[in-house]
């Protein structure tokens, strides 16, 4: 239960400041608008460091299946847990979207655009290619969990202060390779929030964009795999 908790806490602060920069950038009349891309990376990247180092102790701070299921297909983490973990992860998504809801109500029903209410949510391609955006998935969470493998083997660990590298590779991977896709690089960061979009009672909220939906959570996934494997392989 400790571990439930811990990332369900964990991942609703991850989403509550990260989808919570977005909101105060992109919707209307709010002290943020149109402040730019730097602010969304450099608030995600605040919102990783936050929720990692929230719930280290507690759990691991894994607050993405990406990185759960990578860690168990290599021998780090029992695929008993694996289960537990997403749920909880899931669950923290839904639970830190609602709250970001909450937070900028008024906003949201000040905003007109439906994508820009979306995107506050969850992820949309700048140029829609099936293709293009998967391997742009794939590649972001290479980077992230094989960073994560090196940061979390004994001889490099900081204990919870590995939260700080953390985030600044989440920074690194928003301005370096967030532009084609928003850089999801977890499933439950996209998923969680966009299933909370679609039941909520969000004023012209428009489409939830299910057709894209499969690609922040498949694309995570095999680059979570492709970076344990290889970080095995290597030592």
């Amino acid at each position: 239960m400790t571990a439930f908790l811990g990332e369900l806490i964990g991942t609703a602060l991850l989403i509550i400041l990260g989808d919570g920069v977005v909101a105060n950038v992109v919707l209307n009349k709010t002290k943020g608008n149109n402040s730019g891309w730097i602010v969304i990376t450099f608030g995600w990247a605040m919102a990783v460091f936050i929720g990692v180092f929230s719930s280290a102790a507690a759990s691991g701070a894994h607050l993405n299946p990406a990185v759960t299921i990578a860690f168990a297909a290599i021998g780090k983490f029992d695929w008993a847990l694996v289960p537990v973990y997403i749920a909880a992860q899931f669950a923290g998504a839904v639970v830190g979207a609602i709250i970001v809801w909450l937070a900028y109500r008024q906003h949201f029903d000040a905003t007109e655009n439906a994508a820009d209410k979306l995107a506050v949510f969850c992820n949309a391609p700048a140029i829609r290619n099936t293709t293009s955006n998967i391997i742009t998935e794939i590649i972001g969470t290479f980077v992230l969990v094989f960073a994560v493998l090196k940061i979390a083997s004994p001889a490099n660990s900081l204990g919870a202060l590995d939260a700080l590298p953390v985030a600044f590779i989440v920074l690194a991977i928003g301005l370096s390779l967030g532009g084609p896709t928003g850089y999801a690089i977890n499933p439950a960061r996209d998923l969680g929030p966009r299933i909370a979009h679609a039941v909520l009672p969000i004023k012209n909220k428009g489409i939830n964009d299910w057709s894209y939906s499969w690609i922040p959570v498949a694309g995570p996934i095999i680059g979570g795999l492709i970076a344990a494997f290889l970080f095995r392989a290597i030592g």
